[in-house]
C-alpha cells in the first residue's frame, strides 16, 4: 500500500519553488492556488526571503500550495492512505477529495492569518527535542509550563509555549537530548492558538466537503477519518491541540504501508519514517529530479 504524506510548517525555504516552475502541471497548480489565496505564491516561493515566508499568514498557504503542486507534477497516482503533519493535513484533505485544492488553500489562508494574529498576542515559540528519556522530557516540559505540541515519533518531541520558557529549555535541556529552536512565529497547537479557532470555524462552515475517497488519517490520534464533516472539524480543532504524528505512523504500519512519498517540500516526514518505520522505502519530493524515483516507488508498490 502506498502512503502519501504532506509536510507542515517549518519545511519552507527561500527559492523552493524555482525548479518547479518549469513543470507545467506544477505551475498550473500554483497559479490556481495563488488565485484561491489572494497571494502571489509563485513570487513568494521563488524570490521572497526567509523572514517573509516565515510569516505564518504566508507560510501556511505556500506550503499547502507547494504540496499540491508537487502532487500534480507526480501525475496519476492513487495512494491507499494519505496524512498530513499540522497544516499538511489540509493538503491531505485535498488529496483525499474532502476539499477541492482551491478550497484547501483558501481555508488555510484564513487559518494562517488567524494564527498569526493569535501568535502576535503573546511572545511564544517552539523547539524540537531530539533524543533523551521520555519521562524526563515530560517532567521538564511540565516544570517549564511547556506543551508537547508535536509528538513526532522517532525520538522527536516539539515543545511549545512562552518564548522565555523555550529559552530556559534550550539553556537546560533534558539529559542526552538536543533542543533546537524552530523558525516559527508562535506556539502552534497549544492554548495560545485558541483565538484562531472561531475564525477558522466560521470560514470552514462555508466550505463544501465530501467524504474521503481514500483513507485519510487525522493527526489527532492517527485514526481514519470517517466523513467529510469529521475531517473539516478536525482541521479546525487541530489548531489548538497537539499533533500526534507518532500515532499516524503507527497506523501506517498497522495498515501495511509498503511505500511512502512525501510531497514537497519533503524531507522531514520521510526522515521520521526512516527511524520509526524501518524497512519501508520512501521518497521525499524536494525538486523535480525526485519525481522519477517517486514514480518508480509507485510502480514497485503497485
Amino acid at each position: 500500500m502506498l502512503a502519501i504524506v504532506c509536510p507542515g510548517q517549518g519545511a519552507q525555504s527561500p527559492g523552493m519553488l524555482l525548479p518547479w516552475l518549469d513543470v507545467p502541471a506544477a505551475r498550473a497548480s500554483l497559479e490556481l492556488s495563488s488565485e484561491a489565496s489572494g497571494l502571489d505564491l509563485i513570487s513568494l516561493g521563488s524570490t521572497a526571503d526567509a523572514d517573509t515566508i516565515r510569516d505564518t499568514a504566508v507560510a501556511q498557504p505556500l506550503l499547502v500550495a507547494f504540496a499540491l503542486a508537487s502532487y500534480a507534477a507526480l501525475g496519476e497516482v492513487s495512494p491507499g492512505v494519505v496524512a498530513g503533519h499540522s497544516v499538511g493535513e489540509f493538503s491531505a484533505a485535498a488529496l483525499a477529495g474532502v476539499l477541492t485544492p482551491s478550497d484547501a488553500v483558501s481555508l488555510v489562508r484564513v487559518r494562517g492569518v488567524a494564527m498569526a494574529a493569535a501568535a502576535a498576542a503573546n511572545e511564544t515559540s517552539m523547539a524540537a527535542i531530539l533524543g533523551g528519556d521520555e519521562a524526563e522530557i515530560a517532567e521538564k516540559l511540565l516544570a517549564f509550563d511547556l506543551t508537547p505540541a508535536n509528538m513526532n515519533g522517532g525520538g522527536q518531541v516539539v515543545a511549545a509555549g512562552s518564548a522565555s520558557a523555550i529559552a530556559a529549555l534550550v539553556a537546560d535541556p533534558p539529559t542526552r537530548a538536543r533542543v533546537i529552536p524552530l523558525q516559527v512565529a508562535g506556539a502552534f497547537h497549544t492554548r495560545f492558538m485558541a483565538p484562531a479557532l472561531p475564525v477558522l470555524a466560521e470560514a470552514a462552515a462555508r466550505v463544501a466537503r465530501q467524504d474521503p475517497a481514500v483513507a485519510l488519517l487525522t493527526n489527532a490520534d492517527g485514526s481514519e477519518v470517517a466523513t467529510g464533516d469529521d475531517a473539516v472539524a478536525g482541521l479546525v480543532a487541530q489548531v489548538a491541540r497537539p499533533v500526534r504524528w507518532d500515532m499516524c505512523m503507527d497506523t501506517l504500519i498497522t495498515l501495511g504501508v509498503t511505500g511512502i512519498i512525501e510531497l514537497a517540500p519533503g524531507g522531514v516526514l520521510t526522515g521520521l519514517a526512516k527511524r520509526a518505520m524501518k524497512g519501508v522505502p520512501s521518497v521525499a519530493l524536494k525538486t523535480p529530479d525526485d519525481l522519477a524515483a517517486a514514480r518508480e516507488l509507485v510502480r514497485s508498490v503497485a
